[in-house]
């Protein structure tokens, strides 16, 4: 199986255009690198998107220079682990320093999304024999050295495999590197590619400011055209026609007067002279009505009252 890994959508998309009408356009992408080598690309080809792949969610062993992931081995209800259980394909791959780390936006390696998207929890064993004495334990698959394959669960395949070949290369175990200039070299990877996003960020935001900038200046185009406007309807209407005035005129100072000066009072004589009357009255009433109770001051107070009304009893 052979594919073309690319690290973003934008990667696959360069690969292969399309015209018009929905037919592969020969003279763009990996169709036109062809013919230059005297090949032709015909037929269907697989390209993966590294970001675009389901990431391992757990953990990695500690100390493991290749970064390999933390699974847990199958292991049968009693506890035991399968006989000739050899380990995982995805941690069986030694992997280049280059390509353990910061591959996608987020910073993740080969490992962890490429093999892990391919392989997942595809386990490896010795035999057929013992791998199909351990189906119970197979969940994601597993294949044997020799030649035994089992899809998933319950899918096994079968047949003569003498035209298929595979080959791995051998490795060594111990790294050829100190583990100093590992270290080092994989922090100048996460700088340079702390750098990256921070340049990603850095024109995202520009391209933001941009369109913030844009919209101001619609916004105060239209704000000046308003105030323009408001300043011609001012100077036609207002401006131009004369105000009532509001000074006040010698009618309406009159009539002012008028209502703010109070009523005329009589004379005091003149009310002296009213009230004897009344007065001389109140005796006769009071010589002809039967004596009061002691301590009876009615008649008292109505006099008072007669002779100064404004007098407080």
């Amino acid at each position: 199986m052979l594919a073309v890994v690319c690290k973003t959508l934008g990667g696959i998309k360069a690969l292969e255009r399309y015209d018009k009408e929905g037919m592969i356009d020969k003279n763009v992408g990996l169709h036109c690198l062809g013919p230059s080598i005297g090949r032709q690309l015909d037929g269907r080809f697989l390209a993966i998107s590294l970001e675009n792949l389901r990431v391992y969610p757990g953990e990695f062993l500690a100390d493991d220079s290749q970064k390999r992931l933390d699974l847990l081995k199958p292991r049968f209800p009693n506890g035991s682990c399968p006989p000739g259980f050899l380990g995982f394909a995805v941690n069986m791959i030694d992997l280049d320093l280059n390509h353990l780390t910061c591959h996608t936006t987020n910073g993740h390696g080969l490992r962890e999304t490429l093999f892990y998207s391919l392989f997942s929890r595809l386990q490896v064993y010795r035999s057929r024999v013992e791998m199909e004495h351990a189906v119970p334990c197979i969940s994601d698959g597993a294949i044997s050295l020799d030649g035994g394959m089992i899809r998933c669960n319950g899918l096994f395949y079968l047949g003569s495999r003498k035209d298929v070949w595979v080959r791995f290369p051998i490795t060594s175990v111990k790294p050829t590197v100190p583990v100093e200039i590992l270290e080092i070299q994989e922090q100048l990877k996460l700088l340079q590619w702390k750098q990256e996003r921070h340049a990603e960020d850095i024109l995202r935001e520009e391209a933001l400011l941009k369109q913030v900038k844009e919209l101001f200046d619609t916004k105060k185009e239209e704000l000046q055209k308003f105030l323009n406007d408001a300043q011609q309807y001012i100077s036609k209407h207002l401006i131009s026609s004369p105000l009532p005035s509001s000074r006040p005129t010698a009618t309406d100072a009159s009539s002012l007067r008028r209502r703010l000066t109070p009523p005329s009072l009589p004379p005091l004589g003149a009310a002296a002279e009213a009230r004897r009357p009344a007065e001389r009255n109140l005796r006769r009433l009071d010589a002809a009505s039967p004596p009061l109770p002691p301590n009876h001051h009615q008649p008292a107070v109505f006099l008072a009252l007669l002779r100064d009304p404004l007098r407080r009893v």
